[in-house]
């Protein structure tokens, strides 16, 4: 990312308008001015009233500073956004061309480009319209380039790009289907974190694996999954899990980006578990706010799977006011019909419980117990036991008895590989 610090105005018609600043803020840009007209709909041709608009271009006529960009708070059509920027003569930007932006410049993987770029295309089909139609009106000749292009010519490219970029994703898709059924197969539980973006899933997901996922404090800073296993110094608990991190939740999250970011989602819906982290040093009316829009995006996407509420960050409240967050959403009934823990990553506070809170809430577990010969040969299919279940006793006499609790799904497989070695089941 350029760091250099780019300066933007901001129109909106309201005045909450910390998210939108911190996008900007992601993207590079300083929020020098806001132009808040409270309106109960947008404008039909600017989005805000002539009045504002005149007031706004005689900001830019009378500063001295240079502004290189205008954000709106809110989603343009194409003709409200062509009729700003010739009337402000500079570039504006929705909230949804904002986020498109921070996701190209975060996109690092293969995928997660071409998902930025699938949700590019979708988005920007209007607006390439309304231009082709304003420039064969003659309003903006520059963009056909003397007539070089036919609109049908255009929207060809532009279908055989999606097509091309779709298929793609497909093949990707059905690439990680493979590698999410070998998992299965293997004994592999899988758990999802998901939640607002900048709630702390990357370093949750850095403490519960031991190893280092990009962490930055900025929105969307991740957009491809990953995945670890989890690890504990908790000897008891030897399931084998596999945690996945995924893209940040925002309200409203555009209808082309949950599109073309379907494969990644559905790491979400398929999982086993999903944590759903929040950040609790916010304001408790921002926490209900962020609560019921990730809630209503893990039902949009389809999770049916057990969601566990992580609230996040207490290291920086007071035992007073977390206790007042707890009343708060209660009162609401948003958590009810969730398990909900209080932790801090940064200080390792009530981690050990929100691991017990999962392997609770983990799909039907199956008690295995296996007689082996005293054997070396036994000793191989010990530590395959190690990898994949949760070893609950083992006993060396003349046989050797191993208890097990293990993922249904490998349950025979096992067996299998015990009778190989010539042990017993009980």
């Amino acid at each position: 990312m350029d760091n250099t610090q780019k300066k933007a105005i901001l129109i909106s018609l309201e005045d909450s308008n910390t998210e939108i600043v911190q996008l900007a803020e992601t993207l590079g840009y300083t929020i020098q001015k806001e132009f808040i007209q409270h309106k109960t709909k947008p404008d039909v041709n600017f989005y805000i009233g002539c009045g504002k608009v005149d007031e706004i271009k005689d900001f830019f006529d009378q500063t001295e500073e240079t502004i290189d960009l205008v954000i709106v708070n809110g989603e343009l059509k194409p003709s409200q956004w062509f009729s700003l920027e010739k009337k402000l003569q500079t570039n504006v930007y929705d909230r949804i061309r904002l986020i498109l932006a921070i996701f190209e410049e975060h996109a690092e993987r293969r995928e997660a480009r071409l998902q930025v770029k699938l949700a590019q295309l979708q988005y920007e089909r209007p607006y390439v319209r309304e231009l082709i139609h304003r420039a064969k009106a003659g309003e903006h000749p520059g963009l056909m380039a003397g007539g070089e292009y036919q609109v049908d010519d255009y929207y060809e490219m532009i279908k055989r790009q999606t097509k091309k970029i779709r298929e793609d994703l497909q093949k990707i898709r059905e690439n990680r289907e493979l590698q999410r059924q070998t998992r299965s197969k293997s004994g592999f539980y899988s758990v999802s974190l998901a939640g607002y973006t900048n709630a702390g899933k990357s370093s949750l997901m850095n403490l519960l694996s031991g190893e280092k996922v990009k962490v930055e404090e900025q929105l969307f800073s991740t957009l491809s999954t990953t995945t670890r296993s989890i690890t504990t110094k908790n000897k008891e608990k030897k399931i084998p899990i596999l945690l996945t991190d995924t893209v940040g939740f925002i309200e409203n999250l555009p209808a082309c980006i949950i599109d073309a970011f379907h494969s990644t989602l559905e790491e979400i819906q398929l999982a086993d578990v999903v944590i759903l982290v929040i950040d609790g040093s916010e304001t408790k009316e921002t926490v209900e706010k962020k609560l019921r829009v990730s809630i209503n995006e893990l039902r949009n996407i389809g999770v049916g799977a057990p969601i566990i509420i992580a609230i996040n960050k207490i290291d920086l409240i007071d035992t007073k006011t977390l206790e007042n967050l707890k009343a708060h959403l209660e009162k609401t009934s948003i958590s009810q019909d969730y398990c909900v823990v209080s932790v801090s990553v940064k200080d390792k506070k009530n981690i050990a419980a929100l691991l017990q809170i999962i392997y609770d809430s983990l799909p039907h577990m199956v008690h295995v117990t296996f007689h082996l010969p005293l054997e070396e040969k036994s000793q191989a299919f010990i530590s395959q036991l190690y990898r994949k279940t949760q070893v609950l006793h083992i006993d060396y006499t003349d046989i050797i008895t191993v208890e097990v609790e293990c993922n249904e799904k490998i349950k025979e497989k096992l067996i299998a590989s015990s009778r190989a070695v010539n042990g017993k089941v009980l």
